[in-house]
């Protein structure tokens, strides 16, 4: 057939219209459409193979592996303990005092200093960081919270270990209110005067002036302890007992650390119960203090004459000790008033004696209180409701002897950090402590390189200071 005999198609009309773009698009989309999941499929598919083989491939660990691989600890490792160095202070600030004490005292004196031993004395925290630090680095506990260094130029703290307390109190008291002089003729030993000697010594050492001291470590446990060259020394970390004599700007709970005094009875040794602890309150001390401490005397008035309460007048004696272990092993409930200064060693007699505290010192500063919530072993009365005829008396028979037991229980739980003769008691909590204020150390000392220099006597309260605390006297 010829292509003319062929038939035409025929041409669309010139009036048709010409096809739709939406069409095209519906249409250009539905092909794309039907692709997508072919491939969604097809990746899908790669996907699950692999993973099928990979499992079936893939040896299961032994138990001794897996093991292995969970006891890896992959949290962070802990900083390097701060490094402490130790001055080799001059003898006369140290061993020196002890010796000028016996000799006070008409008392043999050691030759040797590994023979001498620190007299018995409730601020007796001096002679036990001492200790710890002048003895072989393998003999100190595990558990410290610092690392003795013999290199000062890798050291963050430095200790200062005169023997501040007990330096304080070398020259007993004669009738009459005079000082007597050391044995042998010699002249009377000076506490001022040691005191001025050592600040001397120190200003002499360059790591001191390097930092004006706020890397130092310096005990003055009893409350007049350093009074005369406190403020030369302020910027130290400062060991205390109480903030009771010392201004707001010479220490504060930031910078310094409260120390637990010495307990002066023997800790007791038997369980918790109320049987054999015969008396409701017991209390034996001074009945006349200065200051705060006058609230004992009203106290003595109203307790006196109430029943199963014994509450004597006593000085430190060893015969007053022996009659305090006996009053506080017996007694349920031991009295702290406020004395001279807000704390005493009495509360801690009462703690290693599971014997419950009550504490009337409103102002009172207590140890180690990041780790010991006091509320659970001791009980608290303000100065002013003590005071009312009957309250105490009242408050503390209401206590049951179930919460009785739950109170001696918390004390035998938390006693050791009261026992300076534990080997992981006492001087580890006061190391924690005094590591806990390297970070503000090296805050301030950064800080001081990059302020104008001010001057000397100065206050700079904008990171030590707290509220100075103090006690109050009771109005009759």
């Amino acid at each position: 057939m010829s292509d003319r005999t062929k038939p035409r198609k025929p041409k669309p009309s010139s009036s048709s219209p010409p096809p739709s773009p939406t069409i095209a698009l519906t249409v250009k989309m539905a092909r794309r459409c039907l692709l997508k999941p072919t491939l969604a499929t097809a990746f899908l598919s790669l996907l699950f193979l692999y993973a099928l083989f990979h499992t079936l491939l893939t040896p299961f660990p032994s138990p001794s592996s897996a093991s292995a691989f969970a006891a890896i600890d992959l949290s962070p490792s802990p900083p390097p303990a701060p490094k402490i160095y130790l001055y080799d202070l001059p003898s006369k600030f140290t061993y020196g005092v002890v010796r000028s004490y016996l000799r006070a005292r008409d008392s043999p004196v050691p030759a040797n200093d590994a023979d001498i031993r620190y007299p018995g004395h409730q601020h007796s925290a001096e002679w036990w960081l001492l200790s710890d630090l002048a003895r072989p680095p393998t003999a100190r506990s595990p558990n410290s919270a610092l690392q003795l260094t013999l290199d000062p130029e890798e050291a963050d703290l430095f200790y200062v270990p005169f023997f501040s307390s007990l330096s304080l109190v070398v020259n007993p008291i004669r009738p009459g209110g005079s000082d007597i002089a050391g044995g042998g003729g010699s002249t009377a030993y000076s506490d001022e005067g040691t005191q001025e000697e050592l600040v001397e010594w120190l200003e002499g050492q360059e790591h001191w002036r390097r930092n004006r001291g706020r890397d130092h470590v310096i005990v003055c446990q009893d409350p007049n302890a350093l009074y005369r060259v406190i403020d030369r020394v302020r910027n130290a970390v400062l060991l205390v007992s109480d903030f009771g004599r010392l201004r707001a700007d010479q220490a504060s709970l930031i910078k310094d650390v409260i120390l637990p005094y010495s307990h002066r009875i023997n800790s007791y040794k038997g369980d918790v119960g109320v049987e054999g602890r015969h008396s409701l309150l017991f209390f034996m001390g001074n009945r006349y203090r200065k200051e705060g401490g006058k609230v004992r005397d009203t106290l003595f008035q109203i307790l006196e004459d109430e029943k199963d309460v014994v509450i004597k007048h006593g000085t430190q004696s060893r015969e007053s000790r022996r009659m305090a272990t006996q009053g506080m092993h017996s007694s349920k409930f031991c009295l702290h008033p406020a004395g001279d200064t807000p704390s005493a060693c009495r509360l801690f007699d009462a703690i290693v004696s599971l014997c419950i505290p009550v504490i009337v010192s409103d102002y009172i500063e207590l140890p180690f209180e990041d780790v010991i919530n006091y509320k659970k072993i001791a009980i608290f009365v303000d100065t002013i409701s003590a005071v009312k005829p009957g309250y105490l008396v009242s408050k503390i028979r209401k206590v049951s002897n179930e919460r009785i037991l739950q109170y001696q229980k918390e004390l035998k739980m938390v006693k050791w950090y009261f026992e300076y003769e534990n080997p992981n008691g006492t001087v580890n909590e006061i190391w924690r402590q005094v590591s806990s204020k390297v970070p503000l150390i090296k805050l301030m000392i950064n800080r001081d390189k990059r302020l104008v220099q001010r001057g000397r006597d100065d206050p700079d309260c904008s990171c030590i200071c707290s509220k100075q605390n103090g006690t109050i006297s009771i109005r009759k």
